[in-house]
């Protein structure tokens, strides 16, 4: 599904990420774990084409296309979903109308039929459940007054409505309780662990992978992945740290 071929990516004049290799198979779930600046964040902003991140070598493809020559509708259009360690707020544009918007555009881009606006509801109205969210807080301005927990859960409200075919999870562990990360955690299962749908989980901490348990899980230093595992390899970093690993 995702193929990634030494990747070199820059912010300026720093050079971030310096030869990344990664590979996704439909059906999998790779956790990416890494000491603060190694250039976890960097990869899912290339990866989804946020402006001022520079690619100068090596290629991403998605589902067989140049995932790097897509503008970043495109890229949404085509199956890919970024979940930010920070939802922004959107005062003055409601949940409901972002969303119904955001749905109908993608269907557009792949030459599908709008929703109505019932059956668009329907959707919503559904995956909110699934969440414990009531429907009066999609009728709210995006993530405005929302505590961190709840903005989290709504990521995964839109999540499940856009029903992405690969979703960059970027730190949606981070400002979560106890209960809202089991929470968000059976989302992420509910809506992405299919045979035909891949997920790539940045975190810090293996307490998330509780919950979603990971294929595989790489650590990623110096802009490298410099080793891979399986799910025990996170508590190898629990117990040991980074320093000796990344050694």
């Amino acid at each position: 599904m995702l193929q990634i071929t030494n990747l070199h990516a820059s912010v300026g004049d720093t050079e971030i990420l310096k030869g990344l290799s990664l590979t996704i198979n439909a059906g999998e779930i790779h956790a990416i774990m890494g000491p603060n600046g190694a250039g976890k964040s960097t990869l899912s902003y290339v990866l989804s084409g946020k402006p001022g991140y520079e690619v100068t070598a090596g290629s991403a493809t998605f589902n067989g296309q140049d995932l790097l020559a897509l503008a970043p509708h495109e890229r949404a259009a085509a199956g890919l979903f970024l979940g930010f360690q920070y939802p922004v707020e959107i005062p003055g544009v409601s949940n409901v109308q972002f969303l119904r918007e955001a749905l109908n555009a993608q269907r557009k881009g792949r030459g599908e039929e709008p929703l109505s606006g019932g059956a668009f509801l329907k959707i919503a109205r559904a995956q909110a459940d699934a969440m414990g969210m009531d429907m009066e807080m999609l009728k709210r301005a995006v993530n405005v007054g929302f505590s961190g927990g709840e903005k989290k859960r709504n990521e995964m409200v839109q999540m499940g409505i856009i029903d992405p075919a690969l979703a960059i999870l970027d730190e949606t562990d981070s400002g979560l309780d106890i209960d809202a990360l089991r929470i968000v955690g059976e989302g992420i299962n509910r809506i992405m662990r299919k045979p035909d749908k891949a997920v790539l989980l940045i975190t810090h901490y293996q307490r998330l992978l509780d919950y979603v348990q990971p294929d595989f899980v790489h650590i990623l230093a110096d802009g490298r992945i410099v080793k891979t595992g399986g799910p025990e390899l996170a508590h190898e970093l629990e117990r040991e740290g980074y320093k000796e690993l990344v050694a």
